[in-house]
């Protein structure tokens, strides 16, 4: 995967995209049921102040992004600068923080490595939720996509909220290949007993698979796009089913 400082300077790439688009905050996002810019925004934003407060507190206990001052007023949204604020803070703590310092994370590496991948595709994700919102076609490149396909396979089996809804799928034992054709990148992911899942990068042959470009990849096991027909193969009612299930 990608080093540290690419992940940093991808973040303040991002950031500012998305503070771009957020010039309508009343504007609603389906690919966020409920949502729009000013809820986006908010939850982007607050997550940054999260993941600062944990790198620059040296946390080493469950916190959640609730529980981290926002700097908003009760029930008060954010918008682009506040964003903005709240992005330049957390990149200032990630230069200034040793990826191998011991910190509390939901996934498996407990350091502060594991934050800038995870808030760089929180952030291109919810770029391209504004952007579709706008009718806009989300442009993610290859090896961007390829270092977030990864990340969220790598994190996947500790989404605890993820796993109970996997577990309920009654598919243990199947397999989902992904194969993206733009670029070099396959993976599969073994569905397991209660909700476990395990992944491995490289050629099988699944139970359900889909090929497409990388980016695409990326958005559909987020939820963001449906797979398409031509790209699908095997059991397409397991894939729908599971990536209802596991997209966070």
């Amino acid at each position: 995967m990608t080093d540290n400082d690419t992940f940093i300077t991808r973040i303040e790439d991002e950031a500012a995209r998305l503070a771009a688009l957020a010039t309508d905050l009343s504007v609603p996002v389906p690919t966020c049921p409920g949502w729009t810019f000013a809820e986006l925004v908010t939850h982007v934003g607050q997550t940054h102040r999260w993941a600062a407060y944990v790198l620059r507190n040296q946390v080493r206990e469950r916190v959640w992004s609730r529980q981290v001052p926002s700097g908003l007023a009760e029930g008060a949204s954010g918008d682009a600068a506040w964003l903005l604020a709240g992005a330049a803070d957390l990149l200032d703590v990630l230069r200034a923080t040793d990826p191998d310092l011991a910190v509390w994370t939901w996934g498996p590496d407990l350091r502060a490595g594991w934050w800038a991948p995870r808030m760089l595709f929180e952030l291109v994700i919810h770029r391209a939720d504004a952007e579709l919102a706008l009718g806009l076609d989300p442009e993610i490149p290859a090896a961007t996509a390829v270092d977030g396909i990864e990340e969220f396979l790598h994190n996947l089996p500790y989404a605890t909220w993820v796993t109970r809804s996997l577990a309920g799928l009654g598919a243990e034992g199947a397999t989902i290949h992904l194969h993206a054709s733009d670029v070099d990148g396959e993976w599969t992911v073994t569905q397991g007993a209660a909700g476990a899942v395990s992944c491995e990068r490289g050629h099988t042959k699944g139970d359900a698979a889909v090929r497409g470009p990388a980016s695409e990849l990326l958005l559909l096991l987020y939820g963001r796009r449906p797979p398409r027909s031509p790209a699908v193969f095997g059991d397409r009612d397991l894939l729908t089913r599971w990536l209802a299930a596991a997209a966070f």
